[in-house]
């Protein structure tokens, strides 16, 4: 059994100078996970830039209806924050189509390829365009396998922009 009683050595008389031992204490719980921490963390790694898929590819006519869609991956991952297992997954909930043109549109979707034709765009003068679209997450954790809590609000990130030629189509009479 430890003495009861804890002495400094370095006094000039110990047996005068002695406290009552401290009782042990439970460990104290590290610093708990906040929203702004996972929202840091979210940011820190990133969450997935979507390329703008354009039909036709390469070019287009001034016009003529241009088709946009992307594909949208799931996310999920695992963090360490603070001592604690994040869980960490993410939905897209909107897509902004930036068209170069100084033109944009925001969609709930993700676009389809053709025939579908959701997110469709009219070039009206020709040039080279770069267009691309930014997709804003909504972001969902959990902390040490607990209840799934969502960030406030969402994360967007840009996506990389693509070249595209406008062309402009002049109709000729033949015989």
């Amino acid at each position: 059994m430890p003495d009861p009683f804890f002495c400094r050595v370095e006094a000039p008389f110990p047996q005068d100078d002695c406290i009552p031992r401290p009782e042990p204490t439970e460990e104290q719980p590290g610093p708990e996970v906040t929203p702004g921490d996972v929202e840091r963390e979210v940011r820190r790694i990133g969450l997935p830039r979507l390329a703008v898929t354009v039909q036709p590819p390469g070019a287009t006519l001034v016009n003529l209806d241009t088709i946009f869609h992307t594909r949208a991956p799931g996310f999920e991952r695992s963090v360490t924050i603070l001592d604690h297992t994040v869980d960490l997954r993410a939905a897209p909930t909107a897509y902004t189509w930036h068209h170069g043109d100084g033109s944009s549109q925001t969609t709930a979707g993700a676009g389809r390829a053709y025939p579908h034709a959701d997110v469709v765009h009219r070039y009206r003068a020709p040039g080279l365009v770069r267009p691309s679209v930014d997709v804003s997450y909504r972001v969902s954790y959990r902390v040490d396998g607990g209840a799934w809590t969502d960030l406030e609000a969402t994360i967007t990130a840009p996506g990389p922009a693509t070249g595209l030629r406008v062309r402009e189509a002049r109709p000729v009479l033949t015989e």
